[in-house]
């Protein structure tokens, strides 16, 4: 099926509503921060194809589905990850406890009351809560959450393809607790057989972590080998 286009102040843009498939990522060249297509859905078969070829949804409340996939990316490889000894220190405190997948709905739903520099309001909307938790549901959406003396203070999910992790949002209560959720979440990855964490943006949180940009050609590359395969 052939696609229809917007022509936005930025470039064209594709409408992949109905059945239409995603354009080609050479599209995104047209949008300095990798704006591919709009319209769609968050069904399962919509969001897996497009976690299939490094794409991702991300857009406010009123707005169409706006489908995203930047250039340059940034990426952890669990052997680059970095943890500080202030952060160690924590993970060691006996009263933390890191869990997996037991509130995957209350992390993604505490991800989207966080506040975040520079942003109004937020993109986690009810429908992204929704969808994720069906991808939950269906064993590939992983939630790593850090509880305090029963209380849920910090954590993180994404999207688990083979042996590719999508890095989605995090959240904390207290210092620390979602690095903290996501450092185990990384060495949970790594026992199964994940090589490479994709983090969509750069901020100074991940870099701190280990993270680095990679060309999105590289990236491509490397996710479509390790969504192909199984651990």
């Amino acid at each position: 099926m052939s696609h229809a286009y917007y022509q936005l102040p930025s470039g064209r843009v594709a409408c992949i509503d109905g059945n239409c498939a995603f354009p080609p990522l050479s599209d995104a060249l047209t949008d300095p921060n990798g704006l591919i297509a709009i319209g769609g859905d968050l069904s399962l078969p919509r969001l897996l194809s497009a976690y299939r070829q490094g794409i991702f949804p991300w857009f406010s409340d009123g707005e169409p589905i706006l489908w995203w996939s930047p250039n340059p990316r940034m990426v952890l490889f669990p052997s680059a990850l970095k943890i500080s000894r202030s952060l160690q220190k924590t993970i060691k405190n006996k009263d933390f406890e890191v869990r997996f997948n037991t509130a995957f709905r209350e992390v993604i739903s505490a991800c989207s009351h966080t506040l975040r520099a520079g942003q109004q309001g937020t993109w986690i909307t009810q429908d992204i809560i929704d969808a994720y938790c069906r991808l939950h549901e269906a064993g590939y959406a992983i939630s790593s959450e850090t509880w305090l003396h029963g209380k849920l203070v910090g954590g993180c999910y994404g999207v688990k393809i083979g042996r590719m992790f999508y890095g989605e949002s995090m959240f904390h209560h207290i210092t620390d607790a979602s690095k903290m959720a996501f450092v185990l979440l990384v060495q949970h990855l790594t026992q199964l057989g994940v090589e490479m964490i994709d983090c969509q943006m750069k901020t100074a949180h991940l870099a701190s972590l280990g993270a680095y940009e990679i060309t999105r050609d590289e990236f491509i590359a490397q996710m479509s080998l390790l969504t192909s395969t199984s651990p």
